[in-house]
């Protein structure tokens, strides 16, 4: 069984989809959570909907000094975190000819740089406590990727490789960190792309799939929950394909 009892998890992107999944998940396992989005409606009903054991904070995670004040709010309610995951994230599909600084800069921001950003807010309490976990939510798209999707990809694997130079710089105070890459799960974000793409695509991605079927939130919250616990005690740097064997097919 996966215990999270007497931990706090901070989970980004936590309004809906997978983060809302992570969310319960944790606060299931035993965990207190604080949920991070910025989304102020559906936040506060996804930490409804979990109960007391759940707090939530509006944040936009690429401005560090609203960083600072959520996790500041939440530290008070929750207690110092030894948990993170950081599920925050957008598609994109730009044209690499013709997309701006501007654009590239908010791909990365939401992407990529705001999960430094928050493993710098968080990282102080985890190396007091000489334990905790970060978990980051990356994709298959960091490994194998398709047209129309730049610079996705590049963000991705960033991310990896910021789960990995992060895990040989905590690893030694304690702190674990691995990553996640979901294959094609059924969420928001997944319908938007299914919605630019003709209805076919939609049925030739599920026949790819191993198994058969499209991943849910929740297939990715069990990974996620388990990294986050002592039965993950001696895995880190590690990135962990939840895609039901969708990338067997092309590596």
């Amino acid at each position: 069984m996966i215990d999270l009892t007497g931990r706090a998890v901070l989970v980004t992107g936590a309004a809906r989809g997978i983060g809302a999944a992570i969310a319960e998940a944790a606060a299931h396992a035993g965990a207190r959570v604080g949920l991070l989005d910025i989304d102020a409606d559906r936040l506060r009903h996804t930490a409804h909907r979990i109960g007391p054991a759940a707090a939530w904070a509006v944040c936009d995670i690429t401005h560090e000094d609203q960083i600072a004040d959520a996790v500041a709010a939440l530290r008070e309610e929750l207690g110092p975190a030894t948990g993170l995951v950081n599920n925050a994230g957008r598609n994109a599909y730009a044209d690499p000819l013709t997309m701006t600084t501007d654009q590239w800069d908010e791909v990365f921001g939401v992407d990529l740089k705001s999960a430094w950003l928050m493993a710098r807010a968080v990282l102080p309490d985890m190396l007091t406590a000489g334990h905790g976990s970060i978990v980051n939510i990356a994709s298959m798209h960091a490994t194998l990727t398709c047209p129309g999707m730049f610079p996705y990809a590049a963000a991705k694997s960033g991310l990896v490789g910021l789960t990995r130079s992060l895990a040989l710089e905590t690893g030694p105070h304690g702190v674990r960190v691995n990553a996640v890459s979901p294959g094609y799960i059924e969420t928001d974000l997944l319908t938007e792309y299914f919605d630019r793409e003709p209805p076919q695509v939609r049925q030739a991605a599920t026949d790819k799939h191993i198994l058969g079927r499209l991943g849910s939130p929740h297939d990715v919250a069990t990974v996620v929950t388990f990294l986050l616990s002592d039965a993950a005690a001696f895995v880190t740097a590690a990135d962990w394909a939840v895609d039901g064997g969708v990338s067997a097919r092309f590596t």
